[in-house]
């Protein structure tokens, strides 16, 4: 082949190359100008100032690596940020959709959003799991899909439910149980007060009554059911917490905008209509 036409291809290679670095960046600010065009819908349909906190699988970069996300200290460092530079009587919209997280970083969310003078609603369109639920218990309004769930709040020291570490205790006498694992049970005895305190404070705060704030909080945080346990819209309202299940059009569209990684579908279906589902009847 001629030098001239060694050239050529190279250009070629290089221009292709160029492309492909580019293009992953391009379709981000797609992306975040269509995110934040819906977040301004949403906002004036409300009369909201909306917060989003959405943690999905997502690809990043040329090589198509991806990383999970969960709540974590800088999530809570932006939302309180978010939430300083809110007007203090404006509605908050929080559209949450998160596996969970940081325990400190969901409960300094969950406080921030507590105090709030106006009226906070928080909008799970599919999932709110433990963190995430502790959030959502921190709003005057719970907004779910019909079909969303929340989660319990039982804290987990690493991968280990706290309350299943206490109830070693009434399997074995002390002296068969070795000192690591009885520092286990000292710990998660801690950790199961403070989470059911923090959650009991946080429903008083937002005006629950004690006895119904005691209640809520022992159901939801002293491990009496697996950890993904789904808590539906049933569930909670027969807890008596305020479920509303009008979730608004554009926050199903916005969801469809944190895109998972590319690859095999595993779902394929034909688009029709959009058509709302039908809220649960009280």
């Amino acid at each position: 082949m001629e030098p001239s036409g060694l050239y050529f291809i190279g250009q070629l290679f290089w221009l292709f190359f160029i492309f492909m670095f580019i293009l992953p960046i391009i379709q981000t600010q797609l992306l975040n100008y269509s995110r934040e065009k819906l977040l301004k819908a949403i906002e004036e349909k409300n009369s909201s100032k909306v917060i989003t906190m959405i943690h999905r699988q997502e690809t990043r970069s040329l090589f198509g690596f991806f990383m999970m996300r969960m709540i974590t200290i800088e999530d809570s460092e932006a939302v309180l940020r978010a939430i300083r530079m809110t007007p203090k009587e404006k509605q908050i919209d929080f559209i949450i959709h998160t596996p969970g997280g940081i325990a400190l970083a969901a409960t300094q969310i969950a406080r921030a959003l507590a105090d709030h003078k106006g009226k906070v609603r928080v909008i799970v369109p599919h999932f709110a799991m433990s963190g995430g639920t502790l959030i959502a218990l921190a709003a005057d309004e719970i907004v779910m899909d019909p079909h969303a769930v929340l989660g319990p709040v039982d804290p987990q020291l690493g991968t280990e439910p706290a309350a299943s570490l206490v109830a070693i205790e009434k399997l074995k006498d002390p002296k068969d149980i070795d000192d690591e694992t009885l520092v286990k049970i000292d710990m998660s005895k801690k950790a199961l007060k403070q989470m059911y305190d923090t959650v009991k404070n946080i429903l008083i705060k937002k005006g629950h009554p004690e006895e119904k704030a005691d209640k809520i909080a022992y159901e939801l945080s002293q491990g009496k059911y697996t950890h993904d346990f789904p808590v539906t819209v049933e569930f909670l309202r027969e807890l008596g917490i305020n479920v509303n299940t009008e979730v608004d059009e554009e926050v199903y569209a916005l969801m469809e905008l944190y895109p998972q990684p590319a690859g095999i579908p595993t779902v394929q279906y034909l688009p029709e209509p959009f058509k709302k589902p039908e809220a649960v009847k009280k």
